[in-house]
């Protein structure tokens, strides 16, 4: 249930806005040094969100359409990564019943936040939000990712909203098996293409917990003395709530968390299973098999 998004994707965000900011008003921003900020080993848990940003939708009006759940403990240096489904229907505050990625559209991250904790029985501390173009920018910031890729794609009918003048239009995408090192537009591509796989969204659940992972592998390298470029190369494609404490503390205990102490979790059949609702295609959730296996990571 948890994975590495520990990785950069988690570390560094807080920073990022606070680093662009310094960086357009008060010129170069000065390498930070690291400070006995406050830790504690209370466990916290993390809400991961990505959306496509493209020129489709309104800004800060668009839907997630990944949503990933993260506990981190300290003290036991595990990590859990838990996959919602961007369509399970649930009930929605202030909206009724909905897929729970719409949550984001009416509410933004509180309105996410409150969606996830209402139905999963779980308290959320913080969130983090990132954009299509932000999570390309990331990658190639860090010289691309390595990933054996065991779960091929064949989609023709990939969006092309990327740099591009046609939003609504789509091209051929083929990412097939083996050892691969990809950029970030090819990463993306890799973890967002819904079509020609028979297992749906939730085998792009497992594709984006895959690369998260690729992404922790490929950051471990990073300090302090990054972020004034980083923070360049994200240009707003990413937002949390994160404050430096925990930034810190993240930083700190990063290498602690390899793979024998990340627990990843993708709900699918029995916990879940595909209907259609208000004449739509839909999850529906199995909450009497869901509840017990989230709180047994999510007390």
């Amino acid at each position: 249930m948890l994975a590495g998004v520990i990785g950069l994707v988690v570390y560094f965000l807080p920073l990022f806005q606070s680093a662009s900011t310094a960086a357009v008003n008060n010129g170069p921003l000065p390498i930070p040094v690291p400070n006995p900020l406050p830790t504690t080993t209370d466990p916290f848990t993390v809400l991961l969100l990505g959306s496509d940003d493209d020129a489709k939708f309104p800004q800060d009006r668009m839907n997630t359409q990944s949503m990933i759940l993260i506990r981190v403990d300290p003290t036991t240096k595990k990590a859990t990564m838990l996959s919602i489904p961007r369509d399970l229907w649930v009930p929605i505050p202030g909206q009724g019943m909905g897929k729970i990625s719409t949550a984001y559209q009416t509410g933004g991250p509180d309105g996410a936040i409150a969606a996830v904790e209402s139905n999963f029985k779980i308290h959320i501390d913080d969130y983090v939000w990132i954009g299509l173009e932000g999570l390309v920018r990331l990658i190639d910031h860090l010289g691309g990712v390595d990933m054996l890729v065991t779960n091929p794609v064949m989609d023709d009918f990939y969006p092309s909203d990327i740099n591009t003048n046609d939003p609504w239009g789509f091209y051929r995408v083929a990412v097939l098996p083996g050892a691969a090192h990809f950029d970030g537009l090819h990463a993306l591509q890799y973890v967002r293409s819904r079509h020609g796989d028979l297992r749906g969204d939730f085998a792009r659940s497992e594709r984006q917990q895959q690369l998260l992972m690729a992404i922790k592998a490929r950051a471990h390298h990073l300090n302090a003395a990054d972020l004034p470029g980083l923070a360049s190369a994200m240009q707003g494609e990413i937002k949390t709530s994160i404050g430096l404490a925990r930034m810190h503390q993240l930083i700190s205990m990063a290498a602690d968390f390899t793979g024998p102490n990340i627990h990843r979790v993708v709900l699918l059949p029995p916990y879940t299973s595909e209907g259609f609702a208000a004449g739509q295609s839909v999850v529906f959730p199995d909450w009497g098999q869901i509840l017990p296996l989230v709180h047994q990571s999510f007390p």
